[in-house]
């Protein structure tokens, strides 16, 4: 029986008894007791919530399944196939069973060949109950962690502003790098000077002075962005906007201003301005407050040379 390896870890749910070479030797131990498998080939999906079946290890190994590579999938428990209860039923009840696949969760002692009727209508819905439970449960600690954090001025982006890095020895907090801050302070003087956004960047351009994600790419970050189309992108218009616009230049960090709308969907809606996090002093300022207010008050949609 040509048998299908899958493994997953979350890395920020799961605990070391879950590591990916801790599930390949409970998987490869069973099947060794079992002449009539034969590993076909193993899929992996490390660092991936087991809420959503949008993931590129799980999709290519059931693709595998439907043009009949593979006659059983093998799993170290349910929850590394699934942990949302209702798509992880429909796969092992339903899907499964029509295409003749063989299902096995080894610690969880469930084999479909051999299962009866309270492992089928039971074990199965429970347990994905279970663990469909135990998502939601993390998701909603995550969230009110994240909350606290932000509301301590805890900077928790994946990647600093423009102006700023990460600090050293302050976890969540930030530092000014001076460097990209005096371009932000050039930024509003020339601004402040009646240059229009457009002008701003065809200078800063002409200076040869590396856009916001050059600079973090000379810098060794991995951040990207899908405002860049080029390979080495310049300054544009937006980008310049969008710095005169921060007011975490002057000392101010904002955060939550979306939030997702169910723990199984990506889809975030944004919120209301007076539901914003907003700390005041969290972060060294870059520029004073009154330089801010002021180019605020200048229309940057208005061109002046």
């Amino acid at each position: 029986m040509k048998c299908g390896i899958y493994l997953r870890i979350s890395k920020e749910t799961d605990n070391e008894s879950n590591s990916i070479s801790g599930q390949r030797m409970v998987i490869k131990e069973f099947v060794g007791k079992h002449i009539d498998m034969e590993i076909a080939g193993e899929w992996c999906d490390d660092g991936y919530s087991g809420i959503t079946f949008e993931r590129p290890g799980i999709k290519d190994l059931l693709a595998n399944v439907f043009s009949g590579n593979i006659e059983c999938i093998i799993v170290k428990d349910l929850s590394r196939f699934g942990r949302d209860y209702i798509e992880t039923g429909r796969y092992i009840r339903y899907i499964f069973p029509q295409l003749g696949i063989r299902f096995i969760a080894v610690c969880d002692n469930y084999d479909s060949s051999s299962s009866g009727f309270f492992e089928d209508s039971l074990f199965i819905p429970v347990m994905s109950l279970v663990n469909d439970a135990y998502c939601r449960d993390i998701s909603n600690k995550v969230r009110w962690q994240q909350e606290a954090k932000r509301k301590q001025g805890i900077y928790i982006g994946a990647f600093a502003v423009y102006g700023y890095i990460r600090h050293e020895d302050a976890p969540g907090k930030l530092a000014v790098d001076q460097v990209a801050a005096e371009v932000v302070r050039q930024i509003f003087d020339m601004r402040i000077d009646g240059n229009s956004a457009e002008k701003i960047a065809s200078k800063l351009n002409s200076q040869n002075i590396p856009s916001p994600l050059v600079y973090k790419r000379l810098n060794n970050s991995k951040y990207t962005t899908s405002f860049a189309k080029n390979k080495m992108p310049e300054w544009t218009p937006v980008a310049i906007r969008r710095i005169l616009s921060n007011e975490i230049y002057t000392g101010v960090i904002i955060q939550g201003k979306d939030k997702k709308l169910s723990y199984k969907l990506p889809v975030r809606k944004k919120l209301p301005k007076d539901e914003w996090i907003r700390v005041e002093g969290a972060v060294t300022p870059i520029i004073t407050k009154d330089v801010f207010e002021k180019v605020q008050k200048i229309d940057l949609r208005k061109k002046y040379h």
